[in-house]
């Protein structure tokens, strides 16, 4: 037996009688220790008569002891107190003030313990302190968990004990009980008990209360037969028994369903099911979901990741809908989904990626199978897109090589583009002529560069019900192109650089489609396909010029020295391009054929038979120009008298547009003009637009002799007095957000005020430094008991308190909106008195927000306004309510086609998430489809 002994503060006396008990007990124990050591004969006798005379005394008084048996505590003891630590003769040890004995992995903490060393039992209770308050709670703690009582009675030796009004934490709830009996291996027994989630333990929010309970520390909770208690109220809701599991890692289990009904369905259960830990890197939940009225449907979902490799999530559903009556209005659906993304880390390979984003469903899966209603991108979007892709790169390589398969999905008419496979083939920008060894200046034919890109696309356009039985070679288009620029940069006069390029490209297709006149239909319709292997190309090549003005200029100095510079930076830049005419009878690639139509008329039809053939027309040639300008100023600095800053006028302002020299006619193209302006660091305007240089002239129905329209005249503007040229387009679009503290800084620039937290953060924190903590809420003397321990602490937070001791109720909100505007042609109407088309403006306004009037209370809104119907076609508003250890959520929407509401309120824990109350409304009462 080896005990140590920890004296942390003793009183004199206590310390004289510790010593002289200490001393006696050295007196008793000596002798026979030293007696133990001799050899001689006479000497062992006298031991052993001495042993049995001591042994009989004790064996007598205390049966259960026995005198050959090993030490009844194997290991050494801890002691350790803030106070005192007294031993008395009886082997019996008291420890006042936050007393701690370690025993191997046990620890016991509280404020006062009394040990029995012959008995190894150890007894435990908590203190009063000067005002009567309880403090200083039991805490033991051993490899099984930690518990805390109020009294606590323990054996060292069979490790069982028993306490009374225990906590302890299992899982993600609490288990209080009156009274307690611990078994060896971490099992309790419980009388009186309660399991909630709620960390107000003395009175929580609710509770099941549990007539008598096993736990498994760690594992599981066994009970008997319990019911639920709300506030201190009984509920008429009980069970037989009760099972609880615990596990710090993932496992399999049930998923319970939720019910509810809808008018077209019936009573339904839904998202119910298993679910299964297959391992540490991959789940699946498989779930399901029926109807009284015949409509079920089947869902799998799936998530994987392995770190620093791979992740992603995998989600397939099935569904069968039926709605109506037989011999009525029957109607029977079957629809499918497949949901995937897969992300691939950047460092797990560099040289080959891969990724998938996968979306995809039949066009009435969504209306049958609305989960998430209260979600407006998934019904408010008519088009679904998917793409998996890899890229392989090859290092020390120019050449990479992708492959991907896109799917676009309109669920408005059913219409599915599919390309499958798309496969590429690039090299990067190489320069053939450049010597590997640099030996003086680069020579011309060393600046030339090339690159390469071969696509190869089998693409599908066709109506859902039509692709799964579409033929690969008859119903697919097959082609595969190739592109090669070939460019360089060269400079002349030292100030202007010259960028010649030629670009080829290449279509190789595998079908030839004819066309003919169809009497019949009075209409140009294919006649035959031709399969076989066919090439067509085209070429066009350029000429670039450009180069960079700086212009500088200082005011004069009767204006000040404020304003030191304004710097003017002007890039101009030409280009020439030629293309020829590749509908011409020399490439072959177009065909001609002329018909009769009904009336008698002959018409002449140019079609190009090959896939990807390169566009008819006379040859070209044609100008282009643009024009940049950048404007900046710079200004002494206010914060520095010998520092200078810049400002930026116009960051960007841009001109171009494109002349036309081998038309007959309408040689100008639209001008483009760009503005872009800053303001600080973070806040840009751009506007853009389009302008028209030509006029117009009115067209007129011969019939009616009515305008119906207008159309272009090969007369510019400044030639018929109208101007450079005049609006045809624009548009802007912005967004901001406005809070709490952005209004408050906004406020603080007019006033000339600090605002609230920076006087706060001033005055060194929470209000006036010199006023006393009495009084306020939560700290000792408010009248409330403060308890000491971990899990008995007070777990109430009141929120912050000004200098005056008031509560802070900070209302924080949040409002956003989106504007965007835009300026264009209405082509619907024309005005045959100045002869042009009148502007339509069209607008767009999406409003968000939200607002915490107070703590634990959150609103939270979204909608757009339509400025044509001047209605808000759509709202979606939630509100929500931290009830401590509940959560009361409410989402409904108000208005348009999907108006429904949803009200929930649930126990937060995961393990308890069955315990809640639901109340919805199904958006498909409500919803007009067809």
């Amino acid at each position: 037996m080896h005990i140590e002994f920890k004296i942390v503060r003793m009183s004199i006396v206590k310390k004289i009688l510790l010593l002289f008990i200490i001393f006696k007990l050295l007196l008793v124990l000596l002798p026979a220790g030293a007696q133990e050591n001799k050899t001689t004969p006479s000497n062992s006798l006298a031991k052993d008569s001495l042993s049995i005379v001591k042994t009989d005394s004790i064996t007598t008084k205390h049966d259960s002891i026995q005198p050959k048996k090993k030490a009844t505590i194997e290991a050494k003891v801890d002691y350790q107190s803030k106070d005192s630590i007294i031993m008395t003769g009886d082997n019996m040890f008291y420890l006042f003030g936050d007393g701690n004995v370690k025993y191997m992995d046990m620890e016991l903490k509280s404020e006062y313990m009394r040990v029995s060393m012959d008995s190894s039992i150890v007894y435990a209770t908590f203190g009063l302190d000067s005002i009567g308050h309880e403090m200083g709670y039991p805490v033991f703690k051993d490899g099984g968990g930690e518990y805390e009582a109020k009294t606590m009675r323990y054996n060292f030796k069979t490790q069982k004990g028993f306490a009374t009004d225990i906590i302890t934490q299992q899982g993600e709830g609490y288990v209080t009980a009156g009274r307690t009996k611990k078994l060896k291996d971490g099992i309790l027994y419980m009388v009186d008990g309660k399991y909630t989630t709620c960390d107000e333990h003395d009175h929580p929010h609710f509770y099941l209360n549990l007539t008598k309970a096993k736990v498994r520390t760690g594992k599981n909770i066994v009970a008997g037969p319990a019911y639920l208690v709300i506030e201190d109220v009984p509920l008429p809701i009980a069970l037989p028994f009760g099972y609880f599991p615990f596990s710090k890692s993932y496992s399999s289990g049930v998923i319970m369903p939720t019910y509810g009904d809808e008018m077209t369905r019936g009573f339904y259960l839904r998202d119910g099911g298993y679910y299964f830990a297959l391992s540490d890197y991959i789940d699946l939940a498989l779930t399901g979901e029926i109807y009284t009225k015949g409509s079920w449907g089947l869902n799998a979902r799936s998530t994987y990741r392995k770190k620093y490799k791979f992740s992603g999530n995998f989600n397939a559903g099935y569904l069968v809908t039926i709605t109506g009556d037989k011999g009525i209005d029957y109607n029977r659906t079957e629809d499918f989904k497949i949901n995937w993304n897969h992300n691939q880390d950047p460092k797990s390979n560099p040289y080959t990626v891969f990724g998938a984003s996968v979306n995809f469903s039949s066009t009435s899966y969504d209306r049958n199978q609305i989960n998430s209603i209260y979600n407006s991108d998934m019904y408010t979007q008519n088009t679904k897109a998917s793409s998996i892709n890899i890229t392989q790169r090859f290092p020390d390589s120019p050449w990479s090589m992708s492959a991907n398969m896109q799917i676009s999905q309109n669920s408005k008419d059913s219409l599915i583009s599919m390309t499958l496979p798309n496969m590429t083939i690039n090299m990067s920008t190489v320069f053939p002529f450049r010597r590997k060894q640099q030996l003086g200046n680069e020579r011309w034919y060393e600046k030339i560069s090339l690159s390469y890109s071969g696509v190869l696309t089998n693409s599908i356009r066709a109506k859902q019900e039509e692709l799964f039985t579409s033929n690969l070679l008859r119903d697919w288009d097959n082609k595969m192109t190739h592109s090669i620029p070939v460019s360089a940069t060269f400079s002349a006069f030292k100030y202007i650089n010259i960028t010649p390029s030629v670009n080829y490209n290449e279509v190789w297709s595998t079908k030839k489609k004819l066309k003919g006149y169809d009497r019949t239909r009075q209409a140009v319709v294919p006649t035959d396909t031709i399969y076989g292997f066919y090439r067509t190309y085209d070429f066009s090549a350029s000429l670039g010029f450009n180069t960079i003005l700086y212009g500088m200029y200082k005011p004069w100095k009767v204006f000040g020295d404020k304003v030191q510079a304004i710097r003017h930076v002007f890039t101009p830049t030409f280009s020439l391009s030629a293309r020829p005419n590749f509908g011409s009878s020399n490439f072959g690639f177009y065909e001609t054929f002329t018909y009769y139509d009904k009336d008698g008329v002959v018409h002449t039809e140019t079609y190009s038979p090959y896939e990807g053939a390169p566009s008819a027309g006379r040859a070209s040639s044609s100008l282009g120009f643009g024009f940049q300008n950048n404007l900046e100023m710079k200004v002494k600095s206010d914060s520095d008298s010998t520092g200078v800053k810049k400002i930026s006028l116009i960051d960007n302002f841009s001109l171009s547009g494109s002349y036309d020299l081998t038309a007959d006619s309408m040689r100008w193209s639209d001008f483009s003009v760009n503005l872009r302006l800053k303001f600080g660091k973070n806040y840009n305007i751009s506007l853009s637009g389009m302008l028209d240089p030509y006029t117009y002239v009115p067209v007129v129905n011969p019939n009616t002799g009515q305008v119906v329209g207008g159309r272009r005249a090969n007369v510019m503007r400044w030639e018929a007095g109208k101007g450079f040229a005049r609006l045809r387009s624009t548009g802007t679009s912005f967004s901001y957000s406005f809070n709490t503290e952005s209004v408050k800084k906004l406020l603080s620039i007019f006033t000339g005020k600090k605002a609230e937290d920076e006087e706060d953060k001033s005055s060194g924190g929470n209000g006036d430094s010199n006023l006393p903590n009495e009084g306020m809420p939560g700290e000792e003397g408010d009248g409330q008991q403060v308890k000491a321990g971990g899990l008995r602490s007070a777990k109430k937070d009141t929120g912050e308190y000004d200098q005056d001791g008031y509560l802070k109720n900070n209302i924080n909100w949040n409002l956003s909106l989106g504007y965007n505007i835009s300026l264009n042609y209405d082509m619907s109407r024309f005005d045959p008195v100045s002869c042009e088309y009148p502007y339509k403006i069209t607008q767009g306004l999406s409003i968000s927000g939200s607002l915490s009037p107070s703590k634990g209370w959150n609103f939270n809104f979204s909608t757009n306004y339509d400025f044509d119907s001047k209605t808000f076609p759509y709202m979606n508003c939630s509100i929500s309510r931290d009830l401590h250890c509940w959560q009361m959520t409410a989402s409904f929407i108000p208005m348009g086609p999907y108006k429904s509401y949803n009200f929930s309120i649930a126990v937060k824990s995961s393990l308890l998430q069955d315990l809640k109350y639901e109340q919805r409304s199904s958006p498909r009462d409500a919803m007009d489809w067809y």
